[in-house]
């Protein structure tokens, strides 16, 4: 089952700001006019523990106050500036491996509401390169990761396992053939505008041959392992209302529950 963690972490942060606020409204006034009554009887200003037992929040109301402040912060931080992913897949190898952590510049792209994704501020475009979290066109409640090689307009071609944008051929440098004898793997280094990064193909993989027209408000994405992605070649465009934001930065590797968390891989996304 997929859980929509932001209408969970909004009714939350929701739920517990109306039980402060109820009361805060309601109940907190009735426990002063009863301490007030309590010292106006006795002619005194009463102890501080009696003070305090009188005033004392019902349990709903100070879980209410406690969480509130606490929920609310999170809320901002995760849907208006850096949201954390964890990488699930090879299909971004060798750029990013099963079991990073990354973070991911929510307004890079511009201000969403959470929940409804409805966008409120304009920042930036995508470009030719950028590794961009997108919710995925065929199920938008499932988060993917893929690298932006596709703009609005572009002619996306793809033959011999090379891209061509535009006619232009996509820039690749064979770096290493993996094992050396009989390889399995090739490895490359790809410049795409002003990003530099690698790539694997599968030498047993077939290629194919293809063209694509990027319409406008859409873009052409692609996973960096280029024989084991499920990418925009198989299902189409992303549209920009399905953004989610930028990846920047992989600040830990953890492989599984019984493994130690590794800070050593800390590093930016190119």
């Amino acid at each position: 089952m997929d859980f929509d963690f932001s209408l969970i972490l909004v009714s939350l942060t929701a739920l517990s700001g109306v039980l402060w606020l109820i009361d805060a409204l309601f109940f907190a006034p009735k426990r002063k006019a009863k301490l007030a009554a309590a010292e106006a009887e006795q002619g005194q200003v009463l102890p501080e523990t009696t003070r305090a037992k009188i005033l004392q929040q019902p349990g709903w109301a100070d879980l209410g106050k406690s969480m509130f402040p606490v929920l609310a912060v999170v809320l901002v931080l995760r849907s208006f500036l850096f949201e954390p992913f964890q990488i699930p897949s090879g299909s971004m190898l060798p750029t990013l491996q099963i079991g990073d952590f990354i973070l991911v510049n929510k307004f890079h792209y511009g201000l969403r509401l959470p929940v409804t994704h409805t966008k409120l501020v304009s920042i930036n475009e995508p470009e030719h390169g950028e590794v961009v979290v997108f919710r995925y066109p065929n199920n938008p409640s499932i988060n993917y990761i893929k690298r932006v090689i596709g703009l609005p307009g572009d002619v996306i071609s793809y033959q011999n396992k090379t891209f061509y944008i535009n006619g232009e051929e996509v820039e690749a440098e064979l770096l290493a053939r993996l094992p050396p004898v009989n390889p399995e793997v090739l490895l490359f280094n790809e410049t795409l505008g002003e990003h530099s990064y690698t790539t694997y193909q599968d030498v047993g993989r077939p290629s194919m041959t293809a063209q694509w027209v990027v319409p406008e408000g859409h873009y052409f994405t692609i996973g960096d392992n280029r024989d084991n992605s499920n990418d925009s070649r198989y299902w189409g465009f992303v549209s920009e209302e399905l953004l989610v934001g930028k990846a920047v930065v992989v600040w830990m590797h953890w492989d599984n529950f019984f493994s130690l968390p590794d800070l050593s891989v800390m590093r930016k996304i190119r």
